[in-house]
């Protein structure tokens, strides 16, 4: 039962992120109507903010320290950070070691203005062409941005570290009744979901509660009769591209102490992303989210020795599969609505 969970909590930690992403491209297709592969894009992007921020929080200046001296008796050179200098040694050392969670806050209005500057500078412009038309305009504009990041940042992974109270694990075992060290399970993971479970919620909330989500939501079902009401539906339409832009990229910053930025992180996810909104149901938003987490608990489960040893490589296809069964069966998905995707 404990390996059971663990690998539960494996699938829940990998699902949220798959969610994550496949409810911004969801928001967009449901709306727009575009099939956006630079998306994945956002998602990296989102991961460097975190990195941005980071080394800004780093930035020092030298200043001779009488107090230290090397072999030969010289003052020291020292470098301290700019933070450590306005804020004192404690405060700023502890807004260095939570630069990752303060990064969320560094990253929205960025994640905003790169997804309006996306979809009135490019995307606008594909809305009625067809969708390999799309595919190729996106795909190409994730390999424009993923050569950007490579160029400033480089080829190599950065670490961005989560703040020292939340590394570590936790025995979760003990917690539930099972045995000392039956689960223990890092922090950081838990983390990842509690943040991830957060913002679907609140999502999800926002078109469900606020007015301006429920004239989406209304403007998804039926787009010409909403704009008969003299609704502006296309400028709603342009900040829910930039409310999915901003989904994306906080899903990457989160998710950068579980797997070091990289310039090519964001095509690992985009595939895989789209195949959980088929599998959801192309404009199912609770069908994104369900198939992310259930296709994470899936893929957590193939992952097991015993999975890989009685079928060797079947964590690397088993979402492919489950797509592949879906599609034959059921071409609009789990949670699609009828007629999408079953012409």
């Amino acid at each position: 039962m404990d390996a059971i969970l663990l690998q539960i909590l494996n699938g829940l930690d990998k699902g949220s992120a798959y969610a994550l992403i496949a409810l911004g491209l969801t928001l967009i297709f449901g709306t727009l109507g575009v099939v956006n592969f630079a998306h994945g894009a956002l998602f990296m992007i989102g991961a460097f903010c975190a990195v941005t921020l980071q080394r800004i929080l780093n930035l020092s200046f030298e200043s001779v320290d009488e107090s230290q001296t090397d072999f030969l008796g010289n003052p020291l050179k020292v470098k301290t950070p700019y933070v450590e200098a306005w804020f004192g040694p404690e405060a700023g050392a502890v807004i260095i070691d939570w630069s990752v969670p303060l990064a969320v806050l560094f990253a929205i209005p960025i994640m905003l203005f790169v997804g309006y500057a996306m979809e009135r500078g490019l995307i606008k412009f594909f809305y009625k062409r067809p969708h390999a038309d799309q595919i190729l305009v996106t795909f190409g504009l994730a390999i424009v941005l993923q050569e950007v990041i490579k160029y400033f940042f480089g080829a190599n992974p950065i670490q961005t570290p989560p703040p020292e109270a939340l590394r570590g694990s936790l025995d979760l075992g003990v917690m539930v009744g099972f045995d000392p060290n039956a689960i223990i399970y890092p922090i950081w993971r838990l983390v990842y979901f509690v943040f991830a479970t957060v913002i679907i919620g609140g999502v999800f909330a926002f078109l469900q509660f606020t007015t301006f989500g429920m004239v989406v939501r209304a403007g998804m079902a039926d787009r010409e009769t909403v704009g008969l009401l003299g609704i502006n539906i296309d400028r709603r339409f342009t900040i829910m591209f930039g409310i999915a832009a901003a989904v994306a990229g906080l899903a990457g910053v989160m998710y950068g102490p579980l797997n070091p930025p990289n310039y090519h992180m964001g095509m690992d996810f985009l595939v895989l992303s789209f195949v959980v909104v088929v599998v959801g149901g192309m404009g199912s938003l609770p069908g994104a989210v369900l198939a992310g987490f259930l296709l994470g608990i899936l893929e957590s489960f193939a992952s097991t020795t015993w999975a890989t040893t009685t079928i060797p490589g079947i964590n690397q296809i088993i979402i492919y599969l489950v797509a592949i069964i879906i599609l034959l069966t059921r071409p609009r998905g789990l949670m699609g609505r009828k007629g999408v995707m079953e012409d």
